[in-house]
């Protein structure tokens, strides 16, 4: 493959890996022709699984890729499809892997998100167990979320966007869309859930009051989850996420309908929680990632969300938990669709139209 270094006005030539030089920053492209990588992992011998919308799951080492056998079937409608996948935090004892999915399984027409673990034997999936449908099943095929995470204690956490459904189903905790929801490793859902003692409520959910969540992770430095959502048009957000609580949507929102008419004239109430940052207008956040490695020198503590609409990586310096300045790299590369440090330390960019590139440090 030729490597291209870009200068303003010189292109130079050379036989290598591709890197590219934008806004002064460079990259390497390391999986190329890959359409909309949704989410990816390193194994432990630094392969890559790698989940394309369109239901394919990839396998990749040194510069060969495999095309996983016996996924599952993949409700493939606008914002739905194959979404995000992360490993057990004892994957090497016990070979779990956790994908989230548009599904149609279940009752009624369309599909709904849908947490799944499964183990990998000689490319293929083994041992399907589906952990948490979403219901109820719909056509509508906006706001699927999602993203996985654990917690120190191996919980797993993945978020439902609202699925469309504004008005009804993010405020209410006995339906699912619009929250993030918290389960055991193996499904059950954990005692002290914020609403495990209900008889009504979904009793997964850990908070709600969400519209559509494409980033999550869990910071480094305090072991909070942070998480992002799109707004309407305006009024993306960043929040830190806190055992019941509940973030608003659509009650407040620093956003206004697509059309520019205001569904609400609140950006804070009693009661429910602000965001730590926002975006007006919207950057239409995916992917998610704090830098917590040497690798960059002074960035260790930023954090990394990338811009569908815009097509950059936003690098978001914290200060006392708010978002003191951003800083943008890698303008014009493409729609940033996910977000991983690496175990090396790099930070990894899914790119849709291009690949997964790796982030390298300026000199």
């Amino acid at each position: 493959m030729s490597m291209y270094k870009i200068t303003s006005c010189l292109i130079f030539l050379f036989v290598s890996n591709f890197i590219v030089n934008a806004q002064q920053q460079s990259y390497e492209l390391i999986v190329p022709n890959l359409d909309n990588p949704w989410g990816f992992v390193f194994l432990p011998d630094n392969a890559m699984m790698i989940n394309e919308k369109s239901g394919k799951i990839i396998h990749f080492k040194n510069g060969v890729k495999t095309e996983i056998k016996n996924t599952p079937k993949i409700y493939l409608r606008g914002q739905g499809g194959l979404l995000d996948i992360e490993l057990h935090p004892n994957y090497k004892n016990n070979g779990w892997i956790y994908f989230t999915y548009a599904s149609g399984i279940g009752s009624g027409r369309g599909g709904n998100t849908t947490l799944m673990r499964a183990k990998l034997k000689d490319n293929s999936l083994v041992s399907q167990e589906v952990l948490y449908k979403a219901t109820p099943n719909t056509t509508k095929g906006q706001h699927f979320g999602s993203r996985i995470v654990f917690d120190s204690e191996n919980c797993v956490y993945f978020s439902v966007g609202d699925r469309g459904d504004r008005d009804v189903n993010p405020q209410d905790i006995n339906r699912d869309g619009g929250k993030i929801y918290r389960l055991n490793d193996d499904g059950s859902v954990p005692k002290d859930n914020p609403f495990a003692s209900s008889n009504t409520a979904k009793k997964a959910v850990y908070s709600y009051g969400h519209r559509n969540p494409q980033g999550m992770v869990v910071n480094p430095f305090t072991d909070e989850i942070w998480s992002h959502e799109h707004g309407p048009k305006g009024g993306d957000e960043i929040n830190i996420i806190k055992k019941g609580k509940n973030y608003g949507w659509p009650k407040v929102s620093y956003g206004v309908n697509y059309s520019g008419t205001k569904f609400t004239d609140k950006t804070y109430m009693e009661g429910m929680e602000s965001p730590i940052h926002y975006w007006t207008p919207s950057i239409a956040p995916s992917g998610m990632a704090f830098i917590n490695s040497d690798v960059y020198g002074n960035w260790k503590g930023n954090l990394l969300v990338g811009s569908l609409k815009f097509q950059y990586l936003s690098r978001c310096i914290i200060k006392k938990n708010q978002v003191y300045k951003e800083v943008k790299l890698l303008k014009d590369i493409g729609r940033v669709r996910s977000i991983v440090q690496g175990k090396d330390g790099f930070i990894y960019v899914g790119v849709e139209r291009l690949g997964i590139i790796k982030l390298l440090p300026t000199l």
